[in-house]
């Protein structure tokens, strides 16, 4: 499964190593995903999202019935 963020859209960078002698080879960037269970009262049922630790804090600031709504809206389904 991809490392997608479900709230932020949050996706892997990609980059170079590089080493000593400065030779650059291909490396990826992940972002720190997480499931988190979420308890939605409009939904009245728990909702498991892949989210980011930015996602997280969004949803903090947010809440949790505004950020299923966007999600909803923008992907149609959870």
């Amino acid at each position: 499964m991809a490392r997608i963020c479900q709230v932020t859209g949050a996706e892997p960078g990609f980059g170079h190593r590089i080493s000593h002698s400065h030779r650059r080879t291909k490396r990826r960037f992940n972002i720190n995903i997480q499931k988190k269970r979420y308890w939605v009262p409009s939904l009245g049922r728990h909702v498991t999202l892949r989210v980011s630790a930015r996602g997280i804090k969004t949803i903090d600031a947010k809440g949790i019935e505004v950020v299923v709504a966007q999600i909803i809206a923008r992907d149609g389904k959870i």
